[in-house]
């Protein structure tokens, strides 16, 4: 998925304002996720993301409070201790992590891309043609 060119710098925080960031350059395709791991996480019909490599992210504030959670043998979530805001998903075998695009208090500039694993998704929850969905992930493009 292509990455957006961002406002620089796009700032974000969780609910009680005790952690603080900045990410700088590009974010990548948002998505939504509806498998069960992150509609638990969060709270809700599915966990909007966006990849950030490590590289474009600066923590600011709430070190302290920055909290990391094994969900499975190759993902951390990381969330605020104070309020439990979700901020990232961090996969073992990427070069950096899913953003919780909904921490972000300024707007990144695009609309999001996809719906991942919606064979998952709450069966109260009604899927709208667009973004386009799939079942897990996108295939990968060949061509990439």
């Amino acid at each position: 998925m292509p990455q957006k060119q961002l406002r620089d710098p796009l700032r974000g925080s969780c609910l009680c304002g005790g952690i603080r960031y900045e990410v700088h350059g590009f974010i990548g395709a948002m998505s939504h996720c509806h498998c069960t791991m992150c509609r638990k996480a969060h709270g809700a019909a599915f966990g909007t993301y966006a990849p950030v490599p490590w590289q474009a992210f600066k923590l600011l504030a709430g070190e302290d409070l920055l909290q990391h959670y094994r969900s499975s043998d190759h993902v951390t979530r990381t969330f605020c201790a104070r309020c439990g805001s979700t901020l990232q998903y961090v996969p073992d075998d990427r070069p950096g992590f899913g953003l919780a695009v909904a921490t972000l208090d300024d707007d990144p500039g695009a609309k999001v891309a996809l719906q991942i694993w919606v064979k998952d998704k709450a069966p109260w929850w009604e899927l709208s043609e667009d973004p386009p969905s799939f079942d897990t992930v996108p295939p990968k493009d060949p061509g990439a």
